[in-house]
């Protein structure tokens, strides 16, 4: 059984979410959203997000993390920010020897809609789905456990394909 922890980081809100997977199941134990906004200037906001991060992993201990990765956004400084917002929830992971991997916003989409072009109301409807939810979560933290989520699929393709005895015409054969 893998404890996951997703992260979909932002200067702002940096949204997290904690999932186990066992199996073909998984199961919803945490998620919200560290918000910054209170802070006046970047360095606090980056100590908020480590702090944040470093504090639920503390209190679930997940075995791996995923975070999403920077898109190209048209304002650079934006972007700037989220790299290091992104940078600061890493570092706060492999502080406490947590694995990190990356996924960008489409392969997280495909892997929980199955289209990597979802809405994000599409996303919070999957996840409450997947994850058997009662609630509908705030958009940051639906996008992280759809990053939680995508891991735990690509975990469980990856171990799969480790057991493919051949490939033939781009197909694993078993």
């Amino acid at each position: 059984m893998s404890v996951i922890l997703g992260i979909d980081p932002g200067s702002r809100i940096t949204g997290y979410g904690v999932i186990y997977s066992h199996g073909n199941q998984l199961e919803y134990v945490d998620s919200g959203c560290i918000k910054t906004e209170a802070a006046d200037n970047l360095s606090e906001r980056l100590n908020i997000i480590y702090q944040g991060i470093e504090e639920v992993i503390r209190l679930h201990c997940p075995n791996v993390a995923g975070v999403e990765q920077v898109f190209m956004a048209r304002n650079a400084d934006s972007a700037l920010k989220l790299g290091q917002a992104r940078g600061a929830a890493i570092v706060a992971c492999t502080n406490q020897q947590v694995p990190v991997n990356e996924y960008s916003a489409r392969q997280v989409k495909q892997a929980v809609v199955g289209t990597g072009a979802a809405q994000k109301s599409q996303m919070q409807a999957m996840i409450c789905h997947l994850l058997k939810l009662s609630k509908t979560p705030q958009q940051d933290a639906a996008d992280a456990l759809g990053v939680a989520v995508c891991h735990a699929h690509m975990e469980k393709s990856l171990i799969k394909m480790a057991g493919a005895k051949k490939v033939r015409r781009g197909r694993i054969r078993a």
